[in-house]
C-alpha cells in the first residue's frame, strides 16, 4: 500500500503538467516592424514570388494585379486579413483575457488595434467552428487550444484576401493556423496557411514583431474612405495576360540579386535550400529593373 503514494503523485504531476505550462500573453504589446521592410517598399522586387507555394491560378490573378485598384471606394480602407495584419503597418496591439465572473475560467482572447480596427476575437472554451457557408468575415473566426507554452489559433470562415499587398491572394476556403509563443518579453507568431485554391502546399511565415510594453498607449486608429484618383464608373483597374508592366514578371529584366526569371515565378520548389543549385543553372537577365541598384531600396 505504502507504494502506491509515490505512483499517485508523479501521475498527479503528469496530469497537471500541460496546465502549468500555460503562459499569459494578456497585456499592451509593441509592434516592431523590421522583418518585413523590403517587402513594405517594394521595388525591383514586384512581382518576384520565390519562395512561395502558389499555382498557377494564384500566378495568373497576382499578374492581372494593378495598384490603382486601391483608389476604388470598395478596396479603400480594407482590414488587414487575419494572416497579414502582423506584417504590415499599424498600430500596436492589445491583448485581453475574457474570464466567467464566476469559475474565472478562460472563455477568449481578444486581440485589438489590427490595421483597419479588424480586431479578433479567439474562443477557448471548446465551441466548434461554424458551417462552410456561415458568414465570412475580414476576422474570420477562431478557436484556440494550449499545446504545452503555445496558444495554438485555427481560424476558419475568411474573406478572399492578399498574402502580400501586390497581387497575391488566399481564396475563403483558406484555414489558417497561427502559433503564438511568448519568450520572456516577446512574442512570436508562426502563421501556417492551408489554401486548396492558390497553394499547392502549406505556407508557413514566423514573424517576432511584439515587445511587452505594459506603459504602452493605445491610440484610435480610424481609416476611412476618401477620393484619391479619379477612377471612371464601372472601370476596375486590372491588367490582362502578359501585359503587366511588374518587373518580377518581365523574363528580360533582374533584380539586385541578379536572380533569373524561373525562380521569381514561385512555386513550391522554391521554397527549399535544395532549389540554390538548380537556380544557379538558369540563365540571367543581363537588364536590371529601375530600382535594382546595389544599395537595396
Amino acid at each position: 500500500m505504502p507504494l502506491r503514494v509515490p505512483f499517485l503523485a508523479v501521475a498527479l504531476v503528469l496530469v497537471a503538467a500541460p496546465t502549468f505550462a500555460q503562459v499569459d500573453i494578456s497585456g499592451e504589446w509593441g509592434r516592431r516592424i523590421h522583418e518585413d521592410q523590403p517587402h513594405r517598399n517594394p521595388g525591383a522586387e514586384l512581382g518576384d514570388y520565390t519562395g512561395l507555394p502558389i499555382n498557377a491560378a494564384a500566378r495568373q490573378k497576382a499578374s492581372s494585379w494593378d495598384a490603382s485598384i486601391l483608389s476604388l471606394p470598395e478596396h479603400m480602407a480594407k482590414p488587414h486579413p487575419a494572416q497579414y495584419f502582423m506584417r504590415g503597418p499599424g498600430p500596436d496591439m492589445r491583448i485581453n483575457k475574457i474570464t466567467d465572473p464566476v469559475t474565472q475560467t478562460l472563455i477568449a482572447f481578444t486581440l485589438e488595434g489590427i490595421f483597419g480596427r479588424d480586431d479578433r476575437g479567439i474562443w477557448m472554451d471548446g465551441r466548434p467552428h461554424p458551417p462552410e457557408n456561415a458568414l465570412h468575415t475580414w476576422s474570420g473566426f477562431s478557436t484556440g487550444q494550449w499545446e504545452g507554452d503555445t496558444l495554438v489559433v485555427t481560424t476558419t470562415h475568411l474573406k478572399e484576401a492578399y498574402i502580400r499587398r501586390t497581387g497575391l491572394m488566399r481564396s475563403d476556403k483558406t484555414t489558417v493556423r497561427t502559433r503564438w509563443r511568448r519568450m520572456g518579453n516577446y512574442l512570436q507568431a508562426t502563421v501556417i496557411m492551408y489554401d486548396p485554391v492558390y497553394l499547392s502546399v502549406p505556407y508557413v511565415r514566423s514573424t517576432m514583431m511584439w515587445v511587452f510594453d505594459p506603459a504602452m498607449k493605445m491610440d484610435p486608429y480610424p481609416c476611412e474612405e476618401a477620393t484619391e484618383t479619379a477612377v471612371p464608373r464601372g472601370q476596375v483597374p486590372h491588367f490582362l495576360p502578359g501585359r503587366s508592366p511588374l518587373p518580377g514578371l518581365d523574363p528580360n529584366l533582374t533584380d539586385r540579386f541578379n536572380t533569373p526569371y524561373q525562380p521569381r515565378l514561385g512555386g513550391a520548389e522554391t521554397m527549399y535550400p535544395e532549389y540554390i543549385a538548380k537556380m544557379k543553372t538558369f540563365p540571367k537577365p543581363a537588364k536590371r529593373a529601375a530600382g535594382a541598384s546595389e544599395g537595396g531600396q
